[in-house]
């Protein structure tokens, strides 16, 4: 699959503005708020950064692999299985945040600078016993929609705080 610039800009666009609106999100909210979770089995914005933390350790490390090799292979590492190795949950909101600033600035230099072939770069990645191929694309693709579905959770825990006249 040839990918388009104008695909590469749609998923670089999200990528960029995480950041962003993580802080704008975290200026509203007092620290016990960016800690406290709205239900018993739900997250908090801290647990959110802690996560996307994750996801950009383990999906960055994978881009910069299929960048450096030519068709490497791997088993599938889950995010959620690399947080528990991690004390991100237990970081402070600010400190956590800023780490994820710096890391994901650091992550879209090396992507700007990619050719339109780099794009389609790939790895075969095992997961149970099934094998798929996945590609910087594809990569990049994945983590900015998942940061914008949980994006949503964030809006939720924000509007909760304005309905609540805590914002």
């Amino acid at each position: 699959m040839k990918v388009t610039a104008a695909e590469i800009a749609k998923y670089m666009q999200i990528l960029e503005k995480t950041p962003d609106r993580m802080t704008a999100a975290s200026d509203k909210l007092t620290v016990a708020q960016l800690q406290g979770r709205p239900g018993s089995d739900e997250w908090s914005i801290n647990d959110i950064l802690a996560h996307l933390r994750a996801c950009m350790d383990v999906w960055g490390k994978d881009i910069r692999t299929m960048l450096t090799e030519d068709n490497p292979r791997w088993r599938h590492l889950s995010p959620r299985t690399w947080l528990r190795k991690t004390n991100y949950a237990q970081l402070p909101f600010h400190e956590s945040l800023a780490t994820f600033v710096q890391e994901r600035q650091e992550l879209l230099e090396l992507l700007r600078n990619l050719a339109i072939d780099d794009w389609s770069r790939s790895a075969m990645v095992k997961q149970g016993d099934k094998e798929r191929q996945q590609t910087v694309f594809s990569r990049v693709r994945q983590m900015a929609m998942h940061e914008e579905g949980h994006w949503a959770q964030i809006e939720a825990i924000l509007n909760m705080a304005e309905l609540e006249g805590n914002v």
